[in-house]
């Protein structure tokens, strides 16, 4: 598809741009978040990418380091609090997705497409693979990200994530982009 190989050059050389001109507001966010708690700035985990092959997702540390690897909603079954006051705030607005820049710029991600599921999410990355969801990078943004987030069922999650698959376009692209900044300063769905 020729629209993948343009959206993968726009993908990296738009990651190296924002990361060269957001390198000094991520060393202080990263400062931020090693002076509020103990542990790295950068929190490193696996997920499920193209074709269900595992890559190390970066992010900005939200949770205190001796958090189990849980996913958002089995934290909130749990009622279990596990953000760092710095924390709360970087997950609120977002702020703590931004090292996923690295992970595009080496092509593991892309900046629109399904978000990245954790390996223990049986039935999310078994829907995408039977919608054929898994031939997609994985993405920092998408479809079900601007439509609820955190707080879609898997099911829907993965509508949406097929639904793109079908109208992947730079204008669809460009549509995603402009919802998720308001999705972002209203913080709508994210838990």
């Amino acid at each position: 598809m020729v629209y993948s190989f343009i959206k993968d050059l726009i993908d990296r050389f738009l990651a190296l741009v924002f990361l060269v001109l957001g390198f000094v507001f991520m060393i202080l966010v990263a400062l931020m978040i090693r002076l509020d708690s103990k542990g790295p700035a950068i929190y490193k985990q696996n997920r499920v990418g193209k074709f269900g092959k595992r890559f190390v997702m970066w992010k900005f540390r939200t949770m205190y380091i001796d958090t189990p690897v849980l996913s958002t909603e089995d934290m909130q079954k749990q009622s279990f609090d596990p953000y760092t006051r710095v924390g709360k705030f970087l997950r609120k607005t977002s702020i703590d997705e931004i090292p996923q820049l690295v992970n595009v710029l080496m092509g593991q991600m892309s900046l629109i497409g399904p978000r990245p599921a954790l390996p223990t999410q049986d039935d999310v990355n078994a829907l995408r693979e039977s919608a054929g969801v898994h031939k997609l990078k994985p993405g920092m943004t998408g479809l079900a990200q601007v439509m609820g987030r955190d707080e879609l069922p898997a099911d829907q999650k993965v509508a949406y994530d097929s639904e793109y698959l079908q109208k992947m376009s730079f204008c669809f692209d460009l549509k995603i982009i402009y919802l998720t900044f308001s999705a972002v300063t209203s913080a709508r769905g994210n838990k």
